[in-house]
Parts: C-alpha cells; sequence; structure tokens
C-alpha cells in the first residue's frame, strides 16, 4: 500500500495517513473512544491512547485482534494531568489534544515497533533522517543496539536517559502505570527545529528549550512490578505507543508551534472574527476579518486567541461526549474552560456572547474525522450560549471587584490577592479559583489559596451541618454474595450472614435498635440503576425487622436497612423475608413506563435525547434528559400520547441474560457513561429494547396510565419530567379535576369558561398594576421636587440621605433618576421601610463616579442596617434587616462623602 503525502500536508492527511499505515501492517483500525472514561475511577478524562486498551493490558480484556492503531481524542485540564494554565502562553500547551498511536498485544515488540516508527518518519513522512534523535532507558540495550545496528542511527544521536527523577525507575524513558503493574523502558523520539532555536538535545542542562521536540514515544511493556519493587518479565510484553497529530503536524507543515498549524490557524481566525469584527468591539473598528488582518496583523499573535482557539475544541467535544455544564467532576472542569474563554474574549472587549459562534468553524475542520461533532452541532452551540449568557450577566460586577482590588494592590505593592475575595468572586460571581489566579498571574500576583481553601471549607461544614444524617453503605464485609432472588418471588427463606450497628459488625441487635442485615439470599431489590431499593419485612423465629431500604454493600452484596420492631436476631439465623408487594408493583409500574417514555423523548425531541440520571420510586419517575429547551405542552401531550399507546397495546415483556457483544447485536440502548459487564440483562418492553437490571411489569398494560405533572431545567441543557402511572396518575387527575371544581366555584363560572374568566381577571390586575405604577411615578417626580431643597453641599458636591416612606424598589430608582438630574453633581442615598426591612440606593452622578462609587456608599449604609448591596458606580441597590439602625447610617453619609473627597 503506497501512502503519499503533499508537501504541505493538512492534520487530516497527517492522521488518514497515520491510520492507513498501520493498517497496511496489520493493526486494527480502532475508534476514538469517548473524552468520558467508562468504568475508570482513575481518570477524570481520556488523557492517552492506551485509555481505552487498558484493561487489555492488564489482561483482563481481550479483543478480536493483537495490533491496534487510533487517533485519541484526549483532554488534560484537570487534576493530576491539567495543563489548563500554560495553555496560550507556550508553543505546545493544550487542553485537548489528538494522541496518535500503535498498540500491540503480546503480539510484535521492540523491532516491529521501532521498525514501523523509523518507516513512517522517514519513508512516508519524508523527514530527514539528521534531524531525528532517539532516547532510550540506560539500561535498555535492546533498544540501543536497534537502533544503533538495525536502523543505522548514530551513537551521537542515540542518548541513554538513566532514573532522573530521583528513584529507582523514576526515569523520562521508564513508563509504569502505577506504583505496582506492567511497565517498562520506552525509546523517544525527537526532531530538531534547528539551531536558530534556544535549547538542547534531551538529557542536557538545556533539554527543556524549543529546539528539541518530542514527537513520538514507544514504551515497551515488559515487566510486572511487586509491591516488594521486584521486576518480573511478562509472558507476553506488549507496545504502547503515542504522537501527539499537533505536533507532527508542525513538523510536516514546516512551523514551529502547534498554534501555526492549519486546523489552529482556522480557530484563531474565526475567534478574532467574532472578537473583533463586531460593533460592540470599539477597539479594532473594522468591517471584516481581512481588514482586521490587514490594519493589525499583530493581533493574531494575541494568547487569547490561542486560548479561544484551544478551548473550543476542549469544551466542543466534551459536550458531544455527553458533559454537561456543572458544579462538580467533568462538568466543573467544563465549565471552567468555558469561563475561562468568556473572560479572554472580555479581556478583549467583547461584552455579549460570541464563544458559540466559533462551533461551525471546528466542525468543518474536524467533522470529518469525527462525526459526533457534525451530530451534536446545534446542541453543543445552544449549550454553550446558554453558558456564556449565563456567565455575562455577572462577569461585569465581578471584574470590577476584581480589578478594584488589584488596583489597590498594585498602590500597596502587595503581590498576594485576598484569599476571601477569591471565595466571593468564586461563591457569588462564578469565578472558578484558577480564573481568578489566571487573571492576577497576568499582574504577577498571586492568589493567597490557603485563605481560598478555608473559606471554602467553612461553607462545606455548613452544608454538611445543615443536611441530615444517612447511615453509610460501605460497610466492611468479607463474606459470601447475596443471591437475588427478586425477578421470580417477593418472598423467600434466607439467612442472616452479617449485622451491623452504627457501621461496625455486630452479632445481635435488639428491639429499637437500627441496623443493617445481610442476607445469602433476597427477593429485596437493592437501589441501582435509579430504581430505589425495597422496603418490606424480615421475620425470624425471635424478632421482627423492618427492612425501610436496600443499599448495595458492595457490588453484589445487598444490605438491608431498618429498625428492629420487636424481639432479638442474629448472625447465622434463618427468617423469611417479604417486599412490601404493593410499594413494588409501583415501582415496576414507573420504571417500566421509564424506559416507554425515554424512546418518546427521543421520537418527539430527536436522538440527541440521553438519559442523564432518574430516579423511580414507588410515588413516581423522575427522568432527566439532554435538550436544550423547555417541552412545549404539545410535545408533552405527544409523549404522553406515545407511552399510553404502548400501555394499551398490552405487550408482554421479556428480560434476557447474554453476553455484550450479543446484547449490542440486538439494538439495545445503551446508557452513556455506564460501565457494562460481560453478561448483561436485556429488556424487550414494549417497543423499546434496553440494558437494565431493574424490576419490572409484566406486560405493558399493567402500568395501567401515564401521566407526566411537571417539566423543568435542571442544569444547562438538561431537562427533567416527572410522571406518575397506574393509582398514582389517577389521584393525581382526580386532584387536578378537584381543583378546576373549587376554582370554578371560587369564581361562579362554569369549567367550560374558567380559561377566558381568569384572563378577564388578569387583564384587570395588569390595569390595576399599571395605575399603580403611574401614581408611584407620580408619587417619585412630586418627592423629587421636594427632597432636592434637603441636600446640603460639601465641597461643591451636593449629599443628600433621606426615607422615603412606604416606597418600593422601583420608586427608590425613578425618585433617585429624577434628583441625579435636578441635583447635578451629586451623591444621594434614598430609603425605605416595608415590614421591618430596609431598601436602599445610592447614586452618584457620572461626574463623581471617579472619586465615590455608588456601590461603596450602598455598602456603608447596609453594613449598619444588617445587609449588603452592590452595583454600577453610577447606581447601586441594597438591602437590610436592622430598620432601628437606619437614622444612624443616614446621617454618616455627609461624613463618608467627604472624606472621599
Amino acid at each position: 500500500m503506497t501512502i503519499k503525502l503533499s508537501n504541505n500536508p493538512s492534520s487530516n492527511e497527517i492522521r488518514k495517513a497515520f491510520l492507513d499505515f498501520f493498517a497496511s501492517k496489520g493493526h486494527q483500525i480502532v475508534a476514538s473512544s469517548s473524552l468520558v472514561p467508562h468504568g475508570d475511577p482513575t481518570l477524570l478524562f481520556t488523557n492517552a491512547g492506551m485509555n481505552q486498551f487498558k484493561d487489555v493490558f492488564l489482561g483482563f480484556d481481550k479483543r478480536t485482534y493483537t495490533r491496534a492503531t487510533s487517533s485519541q481524542k484526549c483532554v488534560r485540564a484537570g487534576g493530576k494531568h491539567n495543563d489548563l494554565e500554560n495553555v496560550g502562553y507556550t508553543a505546545r500547551h493544550h487542553t485537548f489534544f489528538e494522541m496518535l498511536g500503535n498498540f500491540s498485544f503480546g503480539d510484535y515488540f521492540k523491532d516491529d515497533a521501532i521498525a514501523y516508527a523509523w518507516e513512517l518518519l522517514t519513508e512516508v513522512f519524508k523527514l530527514p533522517k539528521d534531524k531525528l534523535t532517539v532516547t532510550v532507558y540506560a539500561d535498555d540495550d535492546e533498544a540501543y543496539n536497534i537502533w544503533h545496528d538495525k536502523i543505522g542511527v548514530p551513537a551521537e544521536r542515540i542518548i541513554r536517559i538513566g532514573d532522573n527523577k530521583g528513584a529507582r525507575y523514576a526515569s523520562d524513558n521508564f513508563w509504569m502505570m502505577g506504583d505496582t503493574g506492567p511497565c517498562g523502558p520506552c525509546t523517544e523520539i525527537f526532531y530538531d527545529h534547528g539551531d536558530h532555536h534556544f535549547g538542547g538535545p534531551p538529557g542536557s542542562p538545556d533539554e527543556d528549550g524549543d529546539r528539541f521536540i518530542e514527537i513520538w514515544n514507544n514504551v515497551f511493556m515488559q515487566f510486572n512490578r511487586d509491591e516488594a519493587g521486584m521486576m518480573h518479565p511478562l509472558p507476553k510484553p506488549s507496545v504502547d505507543t503515542g504522537m501527539g497529530l499537533e505536533r507532527i503536524s508542525a513538523v510536516l507543515q514546516h512551523v514551529h508551534a502547534n498554534y501555526e498549524i492549519d486546523i489552529f490557524k482556522t480557530l484563531i481566525d474565526a475567534a478574532a472574527r467574532e472578537v473583533f469584527v463586531t460593533p460592540s468591539n470599539q477597539t479594532y473598528s473594522v468591517a471584516s476579518l481581512s481588514e482586521l488582518k490587514s490594519k493589525y496583523p499583530e493581533i493574531l499573535n494575541n494568547p487569547s486567541l490561542k486560548v479561544l482557539a484551544d478551548h473550543i475544541r476542549a469544551c466542543s467535544f466534551l459536550i458531544a461526549d455527553g458533559v454537561i455544564p456543572g458544579n462538580e467532576g467533568r462538568g466543573y472542569v467544563l465549565r471552567r474552560i468555558i469561563r475561562r474563554a468568556i473572560r479572554h474574549g472580555y479581556k478583549l472587549g467583547t461584552r455579549a456572547a460570541f464563544f458559540y459562534k466559533l462551533v461551525p468553524d471546528l466542525v468543518k475542520q474536524m467533522g470529518e474525522a469525527y462525526p459526533e461533532l457534525v451530530a451534536n452541532q446545534s446542541r453543543i452551540m445552544d449549550m454553550l450560549k446558554l453558558e456564556e449568557d449565563r456567565f455575562f450577566e455577572t462577569i461585569e460586577n465581578g471584574m470590577e471587584i476584581l480589578e478594584t482590588e488589584l488596583a489597590t494592590m498594585s498602590k500597596a505593592n502587595n503581590t498576594l490577592f485576598n484569599g476571601d475575595l477569591a471565595f466571593k468572586l468564586h461563591d457569588t460571581f462564578g469565578f472558578p479559583l484558577d480564573l481568578t489566579a489566571d487573571i492576577c498571574r497576568e499582574r504577577d500576583v498571586n492568589v493567597d489559596s490557603a485563605a481560598f481553601d478555608a473559606a471554602m471549607t467553612r461553607q462545606k461544614e455548613q452544608a454538611r451541618a445543615a443536611g441530615k444524617f444517612k447511615m453509610a453503605t460501605n460497610l466492611e464485609y468479607n463474606g459470601a454474595n447475596t443471591d437475588f432472588k427478586g425477578y421470580e418471588t417477593l418472598e423467600a427463606s434466607a439467612k442472616i450472614l452479617a449485622l451491623y450497628k452504627d457501621g461496625t459488625a455486630v452479632n445481635q441487635l435488639s428491639e429499637g435498635e437500627q441496623g443493617v442485615v445481610v442476607l445469602d439470599n433476597t427477593p429485596f431489590y437493592a437501589e441501582s440503576g435509579g430504581q430505589v431499593g425495597d422496603n418490606g419485612v424480615l421475620k425470624a423465629e425471635n424478632g421482627i425487622f423492618a427492612v425501610e431500604d436496600t443499599q448495595k454493600i458492595q457490588a453484589a452484596v445487598f444490605g438491608h436497612h431498618g429498625i428492629l420492631k420487636t424481639g432479638k436476631i442474629s448472625v447465622g439465623e434463618s427468617l423469611k423475608a417479604s417486599v412490601d408487594i404493593a410499594a413494588r408493583a409501583n415501582i415496576m409500574r414507573n420504571h417500566s413506563a421509564t424506559h416507554l417514555m425515554h424512546k418518546a423523548l427521543r421520537q418527539v425531541l430527536g436522538t440527541h435525547v440521553q438519559q442523564k440520571g432518574s430516579l423511580v420510586d414507588a410515588d413516581k419517575t423522575r427522568f432527566d434528559f439532554l435538550h436544550n429547551a423547555p417541552m412545549t405542552d404539545e410535545e408533552i401531550a405527544k409523549v404522553e400520547a406515545i407511552v399510553n399507546a404502548e400501555i394499551l397495546a398490552n405487550a408482554p415483556t421479556q428480560a434476557r441474560e447474554m453476553d455484550i457483544e450479543s446484547a449490542q447485536k440486538t439494538g439495545a440502548m445503551m446508557l452513556f457513561g455506564e460501565k457494562y459487564g460481560d453478561i448483561v440483562r436485556v429488556l424487550d418492553i414494549g417497543s423499546t429494547t434496553e440494558l437494565c437490571g431493574g424490576t419490572h411489569v409484566n406486560r405493558t398494560g399493567d402500568i395501567g396510565l401515564f401521566k407526566v405533572y411537571a417539566e423543568s431545567g435542571v442544569a444547562a441543557g438538561v431537562r427533567r419530567i416527572e410522571a406518575a402511572t397506574g393509582n398514582g396518575a389517577l389521584k393525581l387527575i382526580n386532584a387536578q379535576q378537584a381543583l378546576i371544581s373549587q376554582l370554578s366555584a371560587d369564581l361562579k363560572a362554569p369549567t367550560s369558561e374558567l380559561a377566558s374568566k381568569v384572563a378577564q381577571l388578569s387583564d384587570h390586575a395588569k390595569s390595576l398594576e399599571k395605575e399603580l405604577a403611574r401614581l408611584k411615578s407620580k408619587l417619585a417626580s412630586s418627592q423629587g421636587d421636594d427632597l432636592a431643597t434637603q441636600a446640603t453641599e460639601i465641597a461643591g458636591v451636593k449629599v443628600l440621605a433621606v426615607t422615603l416612606e412606604g416606597a418600593d424598589a422601583n420608586t427608590l430608582r425613578e425618585t433617585m433618576d429624577k434628583l441625579k438630574d435636578k441635583l447635578k453633581s451629586a451623591a444621594i442615598v434614598l430609603a425605605s421601610v416595608n415590614d421591618g426591612k430596609v431598601s436602599l440606593a445610592a447614586g452618584v452622578t457620572s461626574d463623581l463616579t471617579g472619586k465615590i462609587k455608588a456601590g461603596e456608599l450602598v455598602n456603608f449604609v447596609a453594613q449598619q442596617v444588617g445587609g449588603k448591596g452592590g452595583g454600577k458606580p453610577d447606581m447601586a441597590m441594597a438591602g437590610g434587616t436592622d430598620a432601628s439602625q437606619l437614622p444612624k447610617a443616614l446621617a454618616g453619609v455627609s461624613d463618608w462623602v467627604s472624606s472621599k473627597l
């Protein structure tokens, strides 16, 4: 197979050439796995090509092939692997990157791996051999000899790297999966960008320069390291390699920095277009991107544009893989990246949502290689715009506080930013710590992270104190597994294997004691997959234990949580386990309806709908799913109609156990983010097929009736439906009918005329509100004239601090505007007291905002009346709870203003 590249190949060409080359060498081309590692709690995001093959290397999984090649999308922006703060400021740091790799699972080893690498680089990519330098682990004579004797690399370009990280095998050229397990030496290949760049070869004092750049790492897994640190040869040594697409593209496109390659040049242009070619950006008044490039060519080197080009890739791919912005875990990292991008756009002068407009440019560049971008383009754009709109609502106030503090620090030559203020920015304005730190770093200022952490800890402790205690499920247990009988029966004879009280194993529970019971077999379903645990009764010869909940202690060990109602029970004793039949029946109806609803949602809203969480109990089904807009009444009605049609069809339900590959062939829906075992349970219910381990009705008709009673948003791009079935749905309908009857009686109108009657009352209420607003405005105007005469003068500035009886917030604002117009140059505080609560407004005319800030003025008063507030330099609002201190606080305004002049 002949593989040819053009003289200046695109990144897409390079990726394809790499995969085609290894395919020609018998490698299976494997699609990139999701950025969300399935079933690997050690990783926040996929960060290397080998992640999806980890279980294969460990021997826990076996594929139909022994050679593989892939282009793996990777993210390093959280936890241990975090390049975020360097992005945009160095030549090669990214949050998102592509890792090209070839893998051998006990097939070929060093000879072939090195030969393949050299052939691809020198014969396909046509890199000059004298531009390539290689490193090997100091003790790896085998790799050294292959490079020198078989490949022909001169000895002066083969560098042995020893244990340069302070311990045995702690080396840049020795790879370990962990403290124990598979490991081995590696050989890295470096490209020499030329002596016009600073830096020395690997292993030299200047190795961190930009001249010699690592482009490929070949890892040879040949040992298993035990707890004692001993190395044992693996029976089937393997190969794991990685070459960054961005780095090799820079080499082949004859540029030095990754941000100069085709993908980034396109995205940087797009970022410049959306940030600078806008009416709101007054810094660069240009009508087109070409005009911007012509007049201000240097602007394209701005680090902020590089940040935007990098971050749009990470954000778009994460959203395409199902991550949504949130306040914890992966969602929090995504939100941090989005907000960091928005801040850089803000820094360049944009004041409205812009970041989402870069998505089409990205899709055009990378959509062919990653079709998930094409499929999710509109959803990605909608989710980014929603996040931008939300953050732009608060960023201006947050930036004002931050800039004010930095200016104060600069005057005092202080280089440590207040940690409590950093926490306030985080908690109130949504500025993650690293965003504040990023802004501070540009001013050579550090954040007091210890004080920030202390403030965060205080908040968490307060939250924990307000929460309710729940019995822990992570109990220490080393016995046999629980045999679950609950698919076939709701009663079973069982034996007590273990008892727990206050989280500690005991031999006996006595009357009135709370505890956990572990049985050798049980009909009780343990909470899993969104379905709550069963409740019921355990009856022993000498005691009755009321089961309030069932939770998994371990994957196959069920803990029955509850209280001993009478007598006593002991380990080893036999008993009868009985599930609450009515509760289980309601749970099964709701769970089965959830599957039908999931499919109906995809039919009505689109195939982008993915489950993001669920809760099924005896009262309801609660289902969270990806969708960017509230559902209309018509859409909800369609979902209800589809589900109820399935119920009326009364089709039988079937559950089958089979291996995962067979399940995939059935077309069963597999939930995103779930880790499935080798044997799975496939559920056929109505016209839908999904993997599910829950309990279900025998026929769809057993559900009885399905009714949606709530639809809401729970996070950016995530909606929630709540619905009832069977008797629950009937109760809901009866309650709604009772409410309609009550309204009909109260409004003295027949049911058929209720809508028009309510509309009539609403119109009347609006008319009254308008009249009230007119009267308040008239009152404000008259008060403005009267109050102006009460102003005093300090150094040419009119100062007024008074109370307006009965005024609301709008009246205070309107009166403030009239007073500012009348007094011309003034600082004003207006207050009112309603139901014991203080409302405050502070206003400063534009000629004085350089000396007096309305936000500082209103806070001066608010702090004395038990409150706080804020706003813009010329207008700010606040509230308080201690009206008794208001006269004294207002009396102090004149002195406060005087101190600022």
